[in-house]
C-alpha cells in the first residue's frame, strides 16, 4: 500500500529531532517530550492500515504514520505507542488527550472537522463505501438488497451511508450493529447477516484475512461517497498539527523521490536539491516547527524500519 502522491516538491522538507527550545514547544509537543513517547489511537483490526501480526507487533500504513511522528519529534520511531480504539471511542480518546494522534483510517468529513474540536491533516488514502455479499445470494447490485440484514459498525461513515442509500431507494434493511471490527467480520462471514458494508479497502482486507474462502464473496460494483482518510489531531495546537501534517508530506515526498530506509544514507549525498532539503543536508527548516536537526548520517524518520522499505 502506497501513500498518496502529491506535489511534494512544495515541502521544502524539514529536519527532525527534539524541540529546539523548550519554550518553543506547544502543549502537545511538550507533553510528548515529557512522557518521551507519542501515543496514537489506531483501529487494530484492519490489516494494511493497522493490525497486530503473529509476533504481536503493530503493522500497517496508519502505524507507520505514528512511528514517523515519533521519529520526527523524539528521534526514535520505537517511541510510538499504539492504543486500540473503536469507531465509538476514537474521537473521545483524542479529545480527552488519551492519545496524541488518531491514526485509525478515519474518514475526513465536514461535520467531524467542524463539530468535534479536531483537525484532519493530509489524507494518506482515498476510498469509498461499498457492499459485500456472498455469491450464493446471486445479488448483482445494491438495488437487490431490499429487506437484507446488514452488518454495521456504529459511529462509522458506513452507518450513515447505509441509512442514506436505503432511504433514497425506499428500501428496508435490518441492521446488525457490532462495534468491534473483528467481531463484525466474524458475524458476516459466519452468515449472521447478508451484507457487509465498509470502505472498499476494508471489505477487501476483511475478505482476504477473515473469510475461510475469499472467492465465495463479491463486492458489489457501486461505490458511494468519498472517503479521504487522514490522521487527526486536536484543534488549538497549530504547531502539533503542522508537525503531523508535514511528517505525512515528508513520507509522501520520500516515496516520490525514491528514498527508502535502505538507501537513505546514500541519498544524503545526492545533488538533487529536493532530496537535500528533505533529508536536512540543505537548510534546517525543522526549526520552524521547534525541531532540531539530529546528529548522525541521516534523519531518523527515514530510518524507520517499515517506512518505504
Amino acid at each position: 500500500m502506497k501513500l498518496l502522491s502529491t506535489a511534494a516538491v512544495l515541502i521544502g522538507a524539514f529536519t527532525f529531532g527534539t524541540a529546539a527550545n523548550a519554550a518553543d514547544a506547544g502543549p502537545t509537543l511538550a507533553s510528548v517530550k515529557s512522557k518521551d513517547k507519542v501515543v496514537c489511537g489506531a483501529n487494530g483490526g484492519r490489516p494494511g492500515f493497522s493490525g497486530i501480526d503473529s509476533k504481536g507487533q503493530w503493522q500497517g500504513i496508519d502505524v507507520e504514520v505514528c512511528r514517523a511522528v515519533a521519529a520526527a519529534t523524539l528521534g526514535d520511531a520505537k517511541k510510538a505507542e499504539l492504543v486500540k480504539v473503536s469507531s465509538q471511542t476514537r474521537f473521545t480518546a483524542l479529545q480527552t488527550s488519551e492519545v496524541d494522534v488518531l491514526a485509525a483510517n478515519v474518514t475526513m468529513t465536514f461535520s467531524r472537522d467542524t463539530n468535534l474540536g479536531l483537525d484532519f491533516v493530509a489524507p494518506i488514502f482515498y476510498d469509498g463505501q461499498a457492499f459485500m455479499v456472498s455469491k450464493q445470494l446471486g445479488v448483482k447490485s445494491v438495488d437487490d438488497l431490499n429487506g437484507a440484514t446488514i452488518c454495521i459498525e456504529p459511529g462509522s461513515t458506513s452507518e450513515k451511508i447505509v441509512a442514506d442509500i436505503f432511504r433514497a431507494k425506499k428500501m428496508q434493511y435490518k441492521p446488525v450493529v457490532i462495534e468491534d471490527r473483528k467481531e463484525l467480520n466474524n458475524a458476516f462471514f459466519s452468515g449472521r447477516c447478508d451484507v457487509h458494508v465498509q470502505s472498499t479497502s476494508g471489505l477487501s482486507s476483511g475478505r482476504a484475512t477473515a473469510a475461510s474462502n475469499p472467492d465465495d464473496y463479491v463486492i458489489l460494483p457501486e461505490v458511494f461517497g468519498k472517503d479521504p482518510m487522514a490522521a487527526v489531531v486536536r484543534q488549538g495546537d497549530a504547531q502539533w498539527r503542522d508537525i503531523v501534517n508535514w511528517t505525512v508530506y515528508a513520507m509522501i515526498a520520500a516515496e516520490e523521490l525514491g528514498i527508502t530506509s535502505k538507501n537513505v544514507d546514500e541519498m544524503m549525498k545526492s545533488d538533487n536539491a529536493d532530496i537535500a532539503r528533505l533529508l536536512g543536508a540543505k537548510e534546517e527548516l525543522g526549526k520552524q516547527l521547534a525541531l532540531n536537526k539530529v546528529s548522525g548520517p541521516s534523519p531518523p524518520l527515514f530510518r524507520c524500519r517499515q517506512i518505504h522499505g
